[in-house]
């Protein structure tokens, strides 16, 4: 049996099982709906088929969840085959549970053919998929053997055919190998003559050779010295130019020395000027009446500066301690915004 056959076996396994569990489950649903419904309370009699669904539910994940099973050549352990059975025996209870209640046993022998049958064909399927499981592995290691054993037989032969070959070309090579060997030998001979010759002719231009290398050595001799003569003049040259650099250089430091001191000493002085001034504005006292702004501003920036109160700076220009408040903000943001310039 090749897989082709297997495949439709299996097949019709799994259509037979799937319509026998198709048949099963609606005749379930309708024996077993009637006699939920004779047990439920009348607002309740919709929910009926619900437990009969649910119970072939659990049939239909069981056939499905072990035909995977069988394929795969596992085992679920003991609880799958629990539930198989208890699903099994609560759809024949469920089945012939009217009839039982009637005391009908024919009811009870026909209503039992349905879910015997489900629980045998479930059984029996499982059994049918584990054999075929089987079969087709056993089947794969037969195929697998017979191409290990043909891919060897393929494999000899081409050793068998590159063996061949091998020594073919060795035979070859050997016979090419004494015909290189006599042609080098008379490469060799006549390469002996033409180093001869060359030697003879190498000997006469190595003479011409070395009286042309003296003669040019010479000149190279008196090219050198002219050109140390003038190295020498260049470097006596940039000597004296780098010596005018550093005097230039130094000229040029001490003049920038003397303007930065001259700088200096006018900062020193513009200072001093402020300080009098900002003294003068602060030794005036209290004015009897407002200060003009111009000058109030004036009070206020060196009473900022001698780091006095804003109510002194207040005081000292007559005007409020608000007004000098605000003056003081704003020569805070200047100092602020210099720093960051500055940074």
């Amino acid at each position: 049996m090749n897989s082709a056959q297997i495949r439709s076996s299996e097949r019709a396994l799994s259509v037979g099982m799937w319509l026998i569990v198709g048949g099963a489950m609606l005749y379930s649903v309708l024996t077993v709906t009637p006699l939920m419904a004779a047990h439920t309370p009348t607002a309740w009699r919709w929910t009926a088929p619900i437990l009969p669904i649910v119970v072939d539910a659990a049939v239909v994940i069981v056939v499905r969840l072990d035909s995977v099973l069988a394929r795969l050549g596992g085992h679920g352990g003991p609880w799958p085959v629990a539930l198989r059975w208890m699903t099994g025996a609560m759809t024949l209870a469920l089945n012939i549970g009217a009839s039982a209640l009637a005391g009908d046993l024919v009811g009870v022998a026909i209503h039992s053919v349905a879910p015997l049958l489900l629980i045998v064909t479930a059984e029996a399927g499982l059994a049918y998929r584990r054999a075929i499981t089987a079969a087709v592995r056993a089947l794969q290691a037969e195929q697998r053997a017979e191409a290990q054993a043909r891919s060897k037989a393929v494999e000899d032969r081409e050793e068998a055919r590159q063996r061949r070959v091998r020594e073919r070309r060795d035979h070859e090579a050997s016979l090419a190998r004494e015909q290189r060997e006599h042609e080098a030998r008379l490469v060799r001979e006549e390469a002996d003559r033409q180093d001869r010759i060359r030697r003879e002719e190498q000997a006469r231009a190595d003479a011409a050779a070395a009286a042309e290398r003296e003669a040019r050595e010479r000149r190279e001799r008196e090219r050198e010295q002219a050109q140390a003569e003038r190295e020498q003049a260049e470097r006596r040259a940039a000597q004296q130019r780098e010596l005018e650099a550093r005097q230039k250089a130094e000229r040029e430091r001490q003049a920038r020395a003397e303007q930065a001191e001259r700088e200096r000493l006018e900062r020193e002085r513009e200072q001093e000027r402020i300080e009098r001034e900002r003294a003068a504005l602060l030794a005036a006292g209290p004015p009897a009446e407002k200060l003009p702004e111009d000058r109030a501003r004036a009070v206020v920036q060196a009473a900022f500066a001698a780091g006095l109160a804003v109510r002194v700076a207040a005081e000292l220009t007559g005007w409020s301690v608000g007004w000098a408040s605000t003056r003081y903000q704003e020569l805070r943001d200047a100092n602020v915004s210099t720093v960051q310039a500055l940074g």
